[in-house]
């Protein structure tokens, strides 16, 4: 989706949809630098104000068809004034695109009035809005052969003369997550006969040849003598050949890099542990984390920001067969520790495992690994919220505040040493699961084992992945959770 930031009266603007994002109006009145549009409609936007039919309510909307220019004009509501963010505005700006590809326009404006910005500084709300635009404009048809929805190609951010530069330097800024967003979400959209362990290396391999990162993917053999025995063990039982991405980005010279980790379980049967059917075909949303890192790296290619980032994808199926691995057995991790598999549906700590250990050899700054690890997390937390770990306090929260910047939002769970009791084993040094007590802290505990001398984050985004239904900002499906936060956490950093 292009997009541009352009001086005009409202009442000029050519689009075939102008967005008008107001927050609620106690007084019922029209902001004074909507009346010039208010009289292209002939007074419609005030009537639908002052009588109350449009009160600026989230996520509220109003059609009106002035006689001139713009073709249509759409009300969108952000809510009261104490409620209008970052947030809020990026929401109201996916809302819009919502109701844009329902109205079949492939070509949209996009205006936030002054009175309405609730204090978010004018280069947020041109990064928000693209983001929100390019959120609710996304949608996946590309394996249907009948039918081919039209799209939304172009925007138009319209703004003042005095905020133009900044709302412009936000723009750049949400394209680049835009795109990452997006590139998240299509491979997450895909079924797991074509995203599979080598559809994702080959992504990772044409972002490197793209924007010149280096790139290494590792074969079983060479997994082998690597002695990843977490990953191996869930590869026992597919066909499908599992691979280890590595791919770098250079931007800060020899500075230690920080590093994202990201599980790629392209599908998810839950092995020998087999999954009850139901449902069971959303198991190709396990390689959600692994999206999230690639969707990172298309990102960090637009924004260039001053830092190093490696990004580390452990991939594979997890599959039943007469070789896959079985409860009771017994492997090695690359990081020399034994875990005793006690639920062969409880596979993504034992690839994260791997790649944790992995990871020592970039000595990271810090590493951040994103997971859909547990159904615990659901009910903890819902749909709204990812699960947040760590053994570093500062760490934890520059990262629930990325979170925030990114609408990406995050709640920590303790790790106590308690909660290490449950994942003692009578032959292992650990077990892989630790009971239904905490299944999610217990998970995070798991990989705490694995982490050693780096400061560490675990995000668990069983619950926040997908979405089984759509939302007004959202369509039915992958919500590509990670990338916004991802980057956001790397710009935090170079920021200082």
């Amino acid at each position: 989706m292009k997009s541009s930031v352009k001086v005009v009266p409202l009442d000029r603007v050519t689009s075939p949809l102008l967005a008008v994002a107001i927050g609620e109006l106690g007084s019922r009145k029209i902001p004074s630098s909507l009346l010039g549009l208010d009289a292209a409609t002939d007074g419609e936007l005030s009537r639908l104000i002052t009588s109350g039919d449009f009160n600026g309510k989230r996520d509220e909307m109003a059609v009106v068809y002035p006689k001139k220019r713009p073709k249509r004009v759409l009300l969108v509501g952000l809510g009261t004034p104490g409620e209008i963010t970052r947030g809020a505005i990026r929401r109201g700006a996916a809302v819009a695109a919502r109701k844009a590809l329902e109205l079949d326009a492939e070509i949209m404006a996009f205006h936030l009035p002054h009175e309405t910005h609730g204090g978010v500084p004018p280069q947020h709300v041109g990064q928000v809005i693209v983001e929100g635009v390019a959120q609710g404009a996304w949608q996946f048809s590309d394996l249907k052969a009948t039918e081919k929805k039209k799209r939304l190609t172009e925007l138009d951010i319209i703004a003042t003369r005095e905020e133009r530069a900044d709302i412009e330097r936000g723009r750049r800024v949400g394209a680049a997550m835009a795109t990452g967003h997006a590139l998240a979400r299509n491979l997450q959209a895909l079924p797991g006969n074509i995203c599979t362990p080598a559809y994702l290396a080959d992504i990772a391999r044409r972002l490197g040849r793209a924007y010149q990162y280096k790139v290494t993917v590792l074969s079983r053999a060479q997994m082998e003598k690597l002695e990843m025995g977490g990953l191996l063990a869930v590869a026992q039982g597919t066909r499908q050949e599992p691979r280890f991405i590595v791919i770098e980005y250079k931007g800060a010279g020899r500075s230690p890099p920080l590093c994202f980790v990201g599980k790629g379980i392209t599908f998810d049967s839950g092995g020998i542990s087999i999954k009850p059917a139901e449902k069971m075909e959303e198991m190709k949303y396990d390689m959600s984390g692994a999206a999230a890192v690639l969707g990172l790296f298309e990102t960090l290619a637009h924004l260039k920001p001053k830092a190093n980032v490696v990004g580390l994808i452990p991939t594979t199926e997890n599959l039943p067969s007469g070789t896959a691995v079985k409860p009771g057995d017994v492997v090695r991790s690359q990081l020399g520790k034994t875990v005793e598999i006690v639920n062969t549906d409880a596979e993504g700590r034992l690839v994260l495992s791997d790649a944790l250990g992995y990871a020592r050899r970039f000595k990271p700054a810090c590493v951040i690994d994103i997971a859909t690890l547990t159904g615990a997390v659901v009910i903890g937390l819902g749909h709204h919220a990812t699960a947040l770990m760590s053994n570093d306090d500062q760490l934890m929260e520059e990262v629930r505040h990325a979170g925030d910047m990114a609408g990406e939002r995050c709640w920590p769970l303790p790790l106590w040493d308690e909660y290490r009791e449950q994942l003692k084993s009578d032959i292992a040094d650990v077990k892989n699961v630790g009971g239904r007590p905490a299944g999610t802290i217990t998970a995070g505990w798991f990989l705490r084992e694995f982490v050693a001398g780096f400061p560490w984050v675990h995000l668990d985004i069983a619950g926040t992945a997908y979405t089984d239904s759509d939302q007004p900002d959202m369509a039915k499906g992958p919500t590509g959770v990670g990338v916004r936060l991802f980057a956001e956490f790397v710009r935090g950093r170079t920021r200082g």
